[in-house]
């Protein structure tokens, strides 16, 4: 894969790359495989990706008891609702810095997809991360990013 994305199959033919590891059709956590993970265990993701991307599971299931306790507790409103008409369909990372597993610190810029009764769209955020007691937290984030 040359730094543009493109990759050259055994006869030669180029292709763009697919975005990183996008997630279509999650409508159970068994469906999520590695992001959903972290849901129904007491594991807890070793780098902010890790996290943000059990994060969108939790979403897309509609698993708000996740959201809520992968939430830092400094950022974390008291009530939050999930809206039950929005179905998100696909997960693209855009970028990371930091939020590795020795960070106390990272950001993970992302792209999500979703359909509502009114249509489709997308989210783009930055979303910052903090890690407290040797776990991660989702601290805030700026959407439009």
């Amino acid at each position: 894969m040359d730094p543009n994305g493109w990759t050259r199959d055994r006869g030669g033919t180029s292709s763009r790359r697919r975005p990183l590891s996008p997630r279509t059709g999650i409508k159970s956590k068994s469906d999520s495989g590695d992001c959903g993970r972290y849901l129904e265990s007491d594991g807890t993701p070793p780098t902010a990706e890790s996290l943000m991307r059990s994060r969108y599971t939790a979403f897309a299931v509609g698993d708000a008891a996740y959201l809520r306790h992968s939430w830092h507790s400094s950022s974390r409103p008291e009530r939050f609702e999930l809206d039950p008409t929005l179905r998100w369909s696909r997960l693209d990372i855009l970028s990371t810095t930091a939020g590795g597993p020795l960070d106390t610190t990272g950001e993970v810029e992302f792209r999500a997809y979703f359909k509502h009764d009114d249509g489709a769209g997308t989210q783009r955020e930055r979303s910052r991360f903090v890690r407290a007691g040797g776990r991660w937290f989702y601290l805030d984030g700026v959407v439009g990013a």
